[in-house]
């Protein structure tokens, strides 16, 4: 583990031809250097396309989160696999997390490089590497939390004769990981399934310590409202059978853990639920997207919308592309395609015109994104679009996690445009 403020060093990085969009004249630069210039993202030298993060979004959202887990008891482990960032993970921990989530053990040894001490590997770890890189972390740094998913007897065999092997100093902390559903995705899908796999990690003589039980909500089959409460409600029986029968006895509390970023008004609701058990529970919610929240799949899907009382999460990202070719009155090409722009899940929506004659900016009305290939946007325009070659097209994007694995290097933008920061992402 990296010792000092390794976060902080991410600004001594110097500025150079791996960083899309950056200004070439900046190239020498360390980042913090640039930073500290404040360059206008429209007029500073940056390169089309350029993937810009809103600085008063990101403090809106971090905040939102923080207040929103307060006011219902639960601690939060957003999952990390979406920013990837060590800059938003220092952000979140700043504003009350527990910890980060991970989904593989790359991510858990990026975390580490960034100093994270509480990691919550939602995800079943059978690599003997992994495992054994894991147990020289938990030797060398008595302080280190990490937990991870069981799911099988074959997979619990395989972590204790990895960690045996590497003569770890103390317990590995796992949960059981409860399937969604049959047809779900990973989880050991009965009650009885999920005993057999308590059994096995008791059986491997606290090489394995049992400290919760935990999944994912969002792999419901056919998910809704009262399926996924009723899913959360046989996570917390089991808890409820599992601490009856003495089977967290070696451990201080009994970890429950859900919640993706659809569902977590559910997992609030379900957990407020949890009937007192022997030991003190710690509620652990994953949400990771609401940080930079988003255009398209998660302004549908946020929980916000059905409680909207509780506030709102403001999309983050706008990627900024040029129209670089105007064949047709109805037709438009832009510099910006798959290699920048998340496409999984839905096309960026257009959003705002700015005028390569003017500078103005304008609505973006009239304008659709079609389709996109590797390095270029298919645009279609109605009758009266104003949009000509030169002209900068702002995109609103779906799905952060697509988003951010495209960029290492992302300017972080005021509302006038102002850039004071940029976060770096590993993936």
């Amino acid at each position: 583990m990296a010792t000092g403020n390794p976060v902080g060093r991410l600004a001594d990085e110097r500025v150079d031809h791996r960083f899309k969009a950056l200004p070439p004249d900046a190239e020498g630069l360390t980042v913090g250097e640039l930073a500290a210039e404040r360059r206008n993202l429209f007029t500073g030298g940056f390169t089309t396309p350029v993937l810009a993060l809103s600085a008063e979004a990101v403090e809106h959202n971090l905040a939102l989160l923080e207040t929103y887990a307060e006011r219902h008891g639960l601690a939060f482990a957003p999952h990390g696999k979406t920013s990837m960032s060590p800059q938003l993970f220092a952000r979140q921990l700043e504003r009350g997390a527990w910890g980060i989530t991970a989904a593989v053990p790359h991510q858990a040894r990026v975390y580490r490089a960034y100093g994270i001490q509480r990691i919550f590997l939602a995800n079943e770890v059978v690599d003997a590497a992994a495992l054994r890189w894991l147990a020289a972390e938990l030797d060398a740094d008595p302080d280190f939390r990490f937990i991870c998913y069981v799911d099988s007897v074959r997979g619990v065999e395989l972590m204790a004769e990895a960690l045996q092997g590497a003569s770890v100093s103390r317990p590995l902390d796992v949960v059981v990981e409860l399937g969604a559903g049959e047809g779900a995705r990973t989880g050991a899908r009965t009650a009885a399934d999920c005993a057999a796999v308590a059994d096995a990690v008791a059986a491997t003589g606290g090489t394995l310590r049992l400290v919760g039980v935990a999944g994912y909500e969002g792999e419901v089959p056919q998910a809704d409202g009262d399926k996924v409460r009723a899913w959360l409600r046989e996570l917390v029986s089991l808890a409820a059978d599992f601490d009856e029968a003495g089977r967290f006895s070696d451990s201080s509390e009994v970890v429950i853990s859900a919640g993706g970023s659809a569902w977590f008004d559910a997992v609030a609701e379900v957990f407020a639920e949890i009937p007192e058990l022997s030991l003190p529970v710690l509620k652990l919610l994953r949400s990771g997207a609401y940080v930079s929240h988003d255009d398209g799949h998660y302004r549908r899907l946020t929980p916000f919308n059905r409680v909207a009382e509780e506030g709102e999460l403001q999309p983050a990202f706008r990627l900024w592309s040029q129209v670089v070719s105007r064949p047709t009155p109805e037709q438009a090409f832009l510099n910006a395609g798959k290699r920048d722009a998340a496409y999984d899940l839905d096309l960026p929506v257009a959003q705002a015109v700015r005028d390569a004659r003017t500078g103005e900016f304008r609505s973006a009305a009239g304008i659709t994104v079609t389709g996109l290939s590797d390095q270029h946007g298919w645009v279609r325009t109605e009758p009266g679009a104003d949009l000509e070659v030169g002209d900068w097209l702002g995109l609103g994007l779906s799905h952060p996690c697509t988003s951010f694995d495209k960029w290492q290097l992302i300017p972080v933008v005021e509302a006038d445009g102002t850039v004071t920061d940029y976060i770096r992402t590993f993936f």
